[in-house]
């Protein structure tokens, strides 16, 4: 990367995410089995592991979108977890690959779904997505485990700022 094709905000919060979903799978690759099948009261189908797995699959499908070469996860076969280190080394090759993404010029970029819709996105559309689209699932993740009472993932810990501590850049 040439610092005079890199946007530092854009680049900063790719990092970011790549930074926090490892933060986020390291500990959930610390907890038993019976936590990642925990769910939201009403949404059983949503366990911590289904997810985490939506998260990380769809991050490679936000990256296909843009022309990234990746291997997505195969959605026919939920029946066979990953296990947590699985999704972490899954979801840094994706989240590479959309940094690499976001180096690129802005402009329209379109996809044809298995229904045979085309929708039409700029890229910086699907970019500013593929970000928030982590932030939602790490803090529903978070949420889900903080209801079954392990308080285990404390999102202030993996914000901007300790990004910037992490990475000995300060704040």
């Amino acid at each position: 990367m040439t610092s005079q094709t890199v946007n530092p905000v854009l680049d900063r919060l790719m990092r970011h995410m790549a930074w926090a979903n490892q933060q986020v799978l390291s500990i959930l690759s610390t907890l038993p089995e019976d936590a990642l099948e925990s769910h939201a009261a009403n949404e059983p189908e949503w366990t911590v592991r289904a997810i985490t797995r939506h998260m990380v699959n769809s991050a490679g499908f936000y990256g296909t979108r843009l022309g990234a070469q990746v291997q997505l996860l195969p959605y026919d076969q939920p029946e066979v977890p990953e296990t947590m280190a699985e999704l972490a080394a899954a979801v840094a090759g994706f989240d590479a690959a959309l940094r690499e993404q976001a180096q690129l010029p802005d402009g329209p970029t379109t996809f044809t779904r298995a229904d045979g819709v085309v929708i039409t996105r700029a890229r910086s559309t699907i970019l500013g997505q593929s970000i928030h689209h982590c932030i939602e699932h790490r803090a529903q993740v978070a949420g889900v485990l903080s209801a079954h009472g392990m308080r285990l993932i404390d999102l202030d810990e993996f914000d901007v700022w300790a990004l910037g501590d992490a990475e000995g850049r300060g704040q």
